[in-house]
């Protein structure tokens, strides 16, 4: 049985932020909406409007994989399913609320330690916005809307 994009949305939520407080979960779901509303550049290629095509796409969110560099991936949305908070926050999010802070963010990473780098992905199309919990958020730059 396929999951519907909210179910799938509250269960990345929860398993990519399950324990980063309320922020750190609307904050999440914040980016993955911004990438299916972007109006160009790769995500509005590849997602064309549907959370399922931006949550499938390839190497972006570890949840979303049964392996990592070869190993079981222990944190997958199969095997941490959502509670009510997720899909409240999943609800929050498909309505077209945004998180302040982050704004337009595309992308959000935990670098493991306690500075976030200037610029994420590797090809430097997003800036630094801001950190929240063990996330770094990161706007495009308008090289993001090239690609």
């Amino acid at each position: 049985m396929a999951f519907s994009e909210r179910e799938l949305l509250a269960r990345v939520i929860r398993c990519e932020a399950g324990g980063e407080g309320e922020n750190g979960m609307k904050a999440v779901a914040n980016v993955i909406m911004n990438r299916v509303r972007v109006p160009n550049g790769e995500y509005q290629r590849i997602g064309q409007g549907s959370i399922r095509n931006i949550l499938n796409q390839r190497g972006q969110f570890d949840c979303m994989t049964s392996l990592l560099r070869g190993q079981p991936n222990p944190q997958t949305i199969w095997a941490n399913p959502p509670e009510e908070i997720h899909y409240m926050i999943a609800d929050w999010a498909i309505a077209g609320n945004r998180f302040p802070t982050t704004g337009y963010a595309l992308w959000y990473f935990n670098p493991f330690n306690p500075n976030c780098p200037g610029t994420f992905p590797r090809n430097g199309n997003g800036f630094y916005v801001t950190r929240i919990v063990d996330h770094c958020f990161y706007n495009p730059t308008n090289a993001y809307y090239l690609t």
